[in-house]
């Protein structure tokens, strides 16, 4: 009898972290997988800009029709051309696709799930205010999207804003309405920018910053990704379109009135008087900046 209940209060201890680990690799294979499988079909399009408006006029960033029907339009002309998708949603209709009507930050805070791009974020001004719509694939995970219609291609040689390039913005959920629906487990986010050429970016932040004061270079010759090592095999510096991915999503990830720099990975030059690619959590700039200037370090899982 003490030996069973020895080994049952161990099993009452250990068991949960066992099913939240089997739970966290799941999740994770999953994520990847829906990554790779989003990139290839973003990659076999053309061009990610225009869905919704009508060719060769000057588009009416205030058209209300355009804003309610822009998501849906890019789902359904553009998306599901490339990508198999099921049951289309509107903004006033997401759980009937899957999408919970509240989730859990990284930070722990409960938020209702944004219906509109600037309940997404909405300092990102450059980009246009559009209705969310959802879809569901047909490996079960339940997406909402947003759309820029107007997004424009990248712009290597200078600063600018993050939501100038950004095109589409995807939450999923892996297992629909099922829980936990918190953000780093079975919620996520993946970001599409640049409407030619585009690049999918699909970060999975760390919960906390692993440096406030971080220099891109620093005379012992580490650099700022240094300290992502020091946090496991696992954690990396994000680039910077992973990092402007985490500016648009900066609301689930607890950064609510964050207006802080941070660092990306994406070195322009070399040295203590070279360029580095520096994300302005405050009103969305991306900066090419003095690999010297002090800056916040958020790492990402591979």
């Amino acid at each position: 009898m003490i030996t069973l209940t020895i080994i049952g209060i161990v099993a009452a201890i250990t068991l949960p972290s066992l099913l939240v680990n089997v739970n966290d690799k799941a999740w994770n294979a999953q994520r990847k997988a829906l990554y790779a499988r989003m990139s290839q079909a973003i990659g076999e399009m053309d061009s990610v800009a225009g869905y919704g408006t009508k060719n060769g006029e000057a588009v009416d960033i205030n058209d209300d029709n355009l804003k309610a029907s822009a998501a849906e339009a890019f789902i359904i002309d553009g998306l599901s051309k490339v990508y198999r998708v099921q049951n289309v949603c509107n903004k006033n209709n997401l759980k009937a696709c899957g999408i919970p009507p509240t989730i859990i930050t990284m930070n722990g805070n409960s938020l209702d799930f944004p219906k509109t791009r600037s309940e997404l974020n909405s300092i990102a001004s450059q980009a246009m205010d559009t209705d969310a719509a959802a879809f569901e694939t047909v490996n079960g995970e339940s997406i909402a999207l947003y759309y820029n219609p107007i997004c424009e291609s990248d712009h290597p040689e200078k600063s600018y804003y993050a939501g100038q390039v950004f095109c589409v913005n995807m939450i999923y959920d892996l297992n629909g309405l099922k829980g936990p629906n918190e953000v780093g487990k079975d919620v996520g986010f993946m970001t599409v920018f640049y409407r030619t050429n585009s690049v999918v970016a699909a970060p999975n932040p760390f919960p906390s910053d692993a440096s406030t004061t971080a220099k891109s270079y620093s005379e012992d010759g580490s650099d700022a990704g240094s300290l992502c090592a020091k946090q496991g095999e696992d954690a990396k510096i994000p680039d910077r379109d992973e990092l402007a991915s985490m500016f648009i999503n900066r609301f689930l990830i607890g950064w609510d009135n964050n207006s802080s720099y941070y660092w990306s990975g994406s070195v322009i030059s070399s040295g203590a008087n070279g360029l580095a690619w520096r994300q302005g959590m405050g009103y969305g700039g991306r900066y090419r900046d003095d690999r010297s200037y002090s800056g916040h370090i958020r790492c990402i899982k591979k």
